[in-house]
């Protein structure tokens, strides 16, 4: 489904922003929580990190700026990277505590298994996870890279809040994926949304906006699906704000479906 361009969308009962911010490169330097700080300031309400980010680091900066939580701030993590074995129950509660004892959080806002273990039961992964929620140290639960019939299968174990897929101009494999986020009320946040920014068709629509290609690049994602909440990375307050303006870009259906098409065949 097409939809109508917002700024804010719902998850798990909190209104907020619709850009986020990725940090797979924050190292927990003062200049990096600094900037973490400031990036909240500018407007953004969701904070992706990972208990594998920089070897623990991301989480470490994020829980130093921004402890305690500012209100209607979301903190996302994620454990269970790594193939075979990561997604095993010893190997997660280990990921989780240790992402809270770095986040300095009582309670983790959103926590994604990164992963599906193809050698561990999703049913036993999520339900490591589900045992967080019920002892009030997780609130919302994400799952990432995975199918519809995945999402279905995590939903019989507990409930999903967010779906965690690669997606974007130049890669979009995960449409079913969108459709059925949208219908079941999940919010869908595509990691590596920029792919496809760099192209003439991107540049030629930004200079028609007065707006910058990546700019242009969110905002079709945005217009693209109301559950779409994209993450783009950066350690650049400047970039934060250009990401956040994306907000402020309305493209025409026509405009829309020029992108849809020249990306996909350059």
């Amino acid at each position: 489904m097409l939809g109508v361009m917002t700024t804010t969308l719902l998850l798990g009962g909190r209104r907020i922003t619709r850009i986020g911010l990725g940090t797979n490169r924050l190292r927990n330097t003062p200049q990096n929580v600094a900037f973490i700080r400031a990036a909240v300031d500018a407007g953004v309400q969701m904070i992706d990190t990972a208990h594998l980010y920089t070897a623990g680091e991301s989480e470490q900066a994020i829980g130093a700026a921004l402890f305690p939580a500012p209100p209607g701030c979301v903190i996302a993590s994620k454990a269970g990277f790594g193939g075979a074995g990561h997604g095993k129950p010893d190997v997660l509660r280990r990921e989780i505590d240790e992402s809270l004892a770095r986040l300095r959080s009582e309670c983790i806002d959103l926590y994604y298994l990164h992963r599906v273990d193809p050698d561990t039961p999703i049913d036993e992964s999520l339900g490591v996870i589900a045992e967080y929620v019920h002892r009030g140290r997780i609130r919302q639960v994400g799952i990432s890279e995975v199918t519809v019939d995945q999402i279905e299968r995590a939903r019989t174990i507990v409930p999903i809040a967010a779906v965690q897929n690669s997606y974007s101009l130049a890669e979009r494999k995960h449409d079913g994926v969108i459709h059925h986020c949208e219908s079941a009320g999940i919010v869908f946040v595509p990691f590596f949304p920029l792919r496809g920014a760099d192209t003439p068709a991107v540049r030629a629509i930004a200079a028609r906006h007065g707006a910058t290609p990546t700019q242009i690049a969110l905002a079709w994602l945005l217009r693209r699906s109301p559950a779409m909440l994209p993450i783009p990375g950066t350690l650049s307050i400047a970039h934060v704000r250009e990401n956040l303006g994306a907000m402020d870009v309305e493209l025409g259906a026509e405009e829309f479906d020029t992108l849809k098409t020249a990306v996909t065949n350059p």
